[in-house]
């Protein structure tokens, strides 16, 4: 095995795997290694941006390993937390595509690996790859499809029930299962949960207690474990 196909599979470390959920882990194992032979590998370390909001900037992330997340600025000079995205994924590709400004700031949530592909040679792909074509085109109806179904369930329930929604949808999506619960491996502050819930955060810090005495959560700094995801689940959706 060249060493090229050695990096793409984990340097010598053991082959990478991704959800099967995520972009990666649902191509199969040939158009899988077409794709990861675009672009450069990078790593990046913590908190660097990756992607600015209203950048010109038109290449794409495929993220190997490790997680990121996509904030927007919003009318009152706030960053709102608008996303999630772990190895496996795709970030940047709606510029990519369409050749539009940036659409959300990326940063990193801890070190990051990712092959950086320009738009030509990503474009290119896409025309000779009618399966990876058909995969990244899933990927992005996938996001769309959450980020409307967010909406919709948010509809007339209170911020409990919206934040036990947030938190149920980040661990059934990105968690590790830990026995009845679930582990979610990067650090999320009070003030994304409140983003993410569309609520004040006073009023998240509140909630967020009522799920920790009901047994469903426990929280540290910049973090948040499901203890019981059935119990969640039935707090997120009575």
């Amino acid at each position: 095995m060249a060493a090229s196909d050695r990096d793409r599979r984990g340097g010598g470390g053991g082959a990478r795997t991704w959800p099967a959920a995520s972009l990666l882990g649902g191509l199969p194992p040939a158009e899988r290694d077409r794709l990861l032979a675009l672009g450069t590998e990078v790593r990046y370390p913590a908190d660097r941006v990756l992607l600015r909001e209203s950048d010109r900037t038109d290449f794409l992330l495929v993220l190997l390993a490790g997680v990121v997340k996509a904030t927007g600025r919003t009318h009152d000079h706030r960053d709102a937390l608008l996303a999630v995205r772990m190895g496996g994924d795709l970030v940047g590709e709606f510029a990519a595509l369409d050749g539009r400004p940036r659409s959300a700031t990326v940063t990193t949530c801890g070190q990051v690996t990712a092959r950086v592909v320009g738009r030509a040679e990503f474009l290119d792909c896409l025309r000779r790859e009618p399966r990876i074509a058909q995969a990244v085109n899933e990927s992005i109806v996938t996001k769309l499809r959450v980020a409307n179904d967010r909406r919709i369930d948010f509809a007339g329930c209170d911020t409990a029930t919206r934040l036990a929604r947030v938190i149920h949808q980040i661990a059934v999506t990105y968690g590790e299962r830990a026995g009845a619960g679930a582990v979610i491996h990067w650090p999320i502050t009070q003030p994304e949960l409140a983003t993410l819930s569309g609520a004040a955060e006073p009023t998240v810090h509140k909630a967020l207690r009522r799920l920790r005495e009901a047994g469903a959560v426990t929280t540290g700094y910049r973090t948040v474990r499901v203890e019981n995801m059935a119990l969640l689940e039935g707090l997120a959706f009575p």
